[in-house]
């Protein structure tokens, strides 16, 4: 199988798991545990990124820059009307091989892209180490907190020309 036939396939997998996962979102209130790895996918096709092999440590994916690769990890987080504000972003790795954070926020009914925030790793990191948070000590920060220290990547803001 080509490196083009795996990514038609794996678009026709995930065209088939993401309502299948929403379905059980709704019926559940709970996530089936694939929304992680539909948000690699996602920021990897919509932001032109190459992802890690399986496993990699530290990042998830890898894009090119003037200055050579940069390495980012991906969390997901399926997130919408409904769901809780103070919903947290799975465990960033603590002194990773790492240059920048995204979090790509999902409709929770759907699985579609909403948007895709990004904040640099030693950001992240001097956060994670203020005190006094048992989270933090985890290594999660809550979706606003993230937002906080990030840009929002995706959709590109209408400038109006």
């Amino acid at each position: 199988m080509t490196e083009n036939d795996q990514a038609c396939r794996v678009r026709e997998i995930l065209a088939t798991v993401k309502p299948l996962a929403a379905e059980y979102y709704q019926l559940t209130g709970k996530p089936l545990g694939v929304t992680g790895e539909i948000a690699e996918y996602i920021a990897a096709e919509l932001l032109g990124l190459e992802l890690a092999p399986p496993r990699t440590k530290g990042y998830d994916a890898t894009r090119q820059t003037p200055a050579g690769p940069m390495r980012v990890q991906i969390k997901g987080r399926a997130y919408g009307e409904r769901a809780n504000r103070s919903q947290r972003l799975g465990t960033i790795k603590r002194d990773a091989d790492c240059d920048t954070v995204l979090l790509v926020l999902l409709d929770n009914l759907t699985l579609e892209p909403r948007e895709i925030w990004e904040a640099n790793y030693s950001a992240v990191e001097g956060r994670l180490a203020v005190p006094g948070s048992k989270s933090r000590d985890r290594g999660a920060l809550g979706v606003p907190e993230f937002k906080k220290l990030a840009e929002r990547i995706w959709p590109i803001a209408d400038t109006g020309f």
